[in-house]
């Protein structure tokens, strides 16, 4: 049999202490890592998975926020009790480490110029990160509550501190987080969501690639997705680069 799914938790904290309230812990726990500064409740390992750093540790080593790595190791303490979490996502023999110290990590393009002790090279430990976001309670408190404290105007809303890897799994990014990658094969979604779109919104993902062969569009798409304008803005900028270059061409021919 092989070994049990792997699941790295966050621990959370309100004014020093953690959060013991299952239904409260659970809330938090489930929130998307947009709103948590980017430290995810859950973060699944499996050795070998990609990765994506999430903070900037040593930009100028190639150590920085939305690289993508490979996940090796990771070093955790043991907990004395079995703690176990009421997720529908993860099987029931999921081990949930609750006390991790540092994760080994791949960094490809580290430019560290020697590898670090006892370590293979471009492996680097990720240790914890500790950030700081708001979570409102209102929709954990009953009805009558929620609207008493909004007629008082008490404030909702309380600071949690998340101690956790600075890691999510690379699934999936958005096409924001995509930028300045450039990745081995991709399916891309070029249907856009209601609102306005944007040049980058097709153009970055669809630049992701050296090849065509390495792409593929997951489903039928709008035409005029690919006849966005550049915006005002967009389009001063291009003349500002314009201007700059001749300057410089001018100046050193």
């Amino acid at each position: 049999m092989g070994l049990p799914p792997m699941v790295c938790v966050a621990q959370d904290s309100f004014q020093g202490k953690i959060i013991d309230d299952l239904r409260l812990r659970e809330a938090i726990l489930e929130l998307p890592d947009n709103k948590t500064e980017h430290l995810p409740g859950y973060l699944p390992l499996v050795s070998g998975m990609p990765v994506l750093f999430t903070e900037n540790m040593a930009t100028e080593l190639g150590l920085s926020n939305g690289t993508r790595r490979i996940f090796h190791q990771l070093v955790y303490e043991e907990s004395s009790v079995d703690v176990q979490f009421q997720d529908k996502n993860f099987p029931t023999n999921t081990k949930f480490i609750t006390h991790p110290k540092y994760a080994l990590v791949e960094f490809p393009n580290c430019k560290l110029d020697s590898e670090l002790v006892k370590l293979q090279t471009k492996i680097i430990p990720i240790s914890i990160s500790e950030q700081t976001f708001l979570f409102d309670v209102k929709e954990l408190i009953a009805q009558n509550v929620a609207k008493a404290a909004k007629i008082n105007k008490k404030p909702t809303k309380i600071s949690i501190k998340r101690k956790a890897l600075p890691l999510i799994p690379v699934y999936s990014m958005t096409t924001h987080k995509s930028q300045g990658q450039t990745l081995s094969k991709i399916i891309i979604d070029l249907v856009m969501p209601p609102g306005p779109v944007e040049v980058a919104s097709v153009y970055v993902p669809l630049s992701r690639v050296k090849r065509l062969d390495d792409l593929l569009i997951i489903r039928p798409f709008e035409f005029a997705a690919l006849q966005v304008k550049p915006s005002t803005a967009q389009r001063e900028e291009l003349k500002r680069l314009v201007r700059i270059a001749k300057t410089l061409q001018n100046a050193f021919h």
